[in-house]
């Protein structure tokens, strides 16, 4: 556990939860990347998707605070409404609703009235054909964001002697241990590992096209079920017994049992599987002027 500034750089302190949180969006854009590259997606949908992919995760980012901001200003108004923390749910809430709202703009709205090239859309894939690995890319990234919240100090569980002293504060420069507690962030980013790789497996072994499905109704029990070990307080969601997260885990796990059905009668119609069209890809030492190959000795 690190909570303290790793270094600084001038006024700027570094902390290791959040390097670990940029190595985990580094690590989801370069798995999606490496996804649709082997998928023979054009390098105008790679960029595209990618591209709108940033700003969801921008705006996921933003999403994730001011999700806790309104956690923690219903349990303490007195308190105000202070940007302090993220929540994940949030993120992953405001990020897909962003990324499909531009994506939905930009191919229903824009592409078809534009006459600037840049924007219209050539591209060989849909996000329908993105879709079933884009959860990998989350639950990497996830994983990496709880390693944070371990050297953070925060999302930690109940007090146990056998757990380790993975809650505490740092303020003013000043350090304060906290017990030992379930070290419940480890193994959240555990169960993301094996999560990802399972999808991962079935995405490029088994062709499963249900990722996304699968992704929300496991991380939405996994997440229902761990809260009640949570040793942090959580809240509780407003008239109900149940902490925010657990709302939205419940929540998370009805659209995710509807996008089975979602994607076997509707968006299965709408994919391009540019995994079958010819590649976009020159064979290596063609010349791509005159057509003719290069050799060279």
């Amino acid at each position: 556990m690190h909570p303290q500034p790793l270094f600084t750089i001038g006024s700027l302190e570094v902390y290791l939860y959040g390097i670990c949180m940029a190595l985990g969006i580094i690590s989801c854009f370069g798995f999606l990347m490496y996804t649709m590259w082997k998928k023979n997606f054009n390098d105008e949908a790679t960029d595209k998707i990618l591209l709108i992919g940033v700003f969801g995760t921008g705006f996921g980012i933003l999403s994730a605070a001011l999700f806790q901001g309104l956690y923690n200003y219903i349990d303490n108004p007195s308190g105000g409404f202070n940007l302090s923390g993220m929540t994940f749910i949030g993120g992953l809430i405001g990020g897909v609703v962003s990324f499909l709202g531009v994506y939905w703009l930009y191919i229903y709205v824009i592409a078809p009235r534009t006459k600037i090239k840049l924007l219209q859309n050539n591209m060989n894939a849909t996000l329908t054909d993105a879709l079933p690995s884009i959860p990998v890319g989350i639950a990497i990234a996830h994983a990496f964001g709880r390693l944070g919240c371990f050297f953070g100090g925060c999302c930690y569980g109940m007090e146990a002697e056998w757990g380790l002293y993975c809650a505490g504060s740092y303020s003013n420069g000043i350090y304060s241990q906290g017990p030992k507690v379930v070290p419940l962030q480890l193994f959240e980013m555990s169960f993301l590992i094996v999560l990802a790789v399972v999808m991962a497996v079935l995405y490029f072994k088994v062709k499963f096209n249900y990722n996304f499905g699968l992704y929300a109704v496991a991380y939405g029990v996994w997440r229902f079920c761990i809260e009640f070990a949570r040793g942090d307080e959580r809240g509780q969601f407003i008239g109900t017994a149940l902490s925010p997260s657990q709302f939205w885990s419940i929540i998370m796990i009805i659209v995710g049992a509807g996008y089975f059905f979602l994607q076997y009668y509707v968006l299965a119609k709408h994919m391009k599987h540019p995994e079958l069209q010819p590649s976009v890809r020159k064979p290596k030492g063609e010349n791509t002027d005159s057509g003719e190959a290069v050799t060279t000795e």
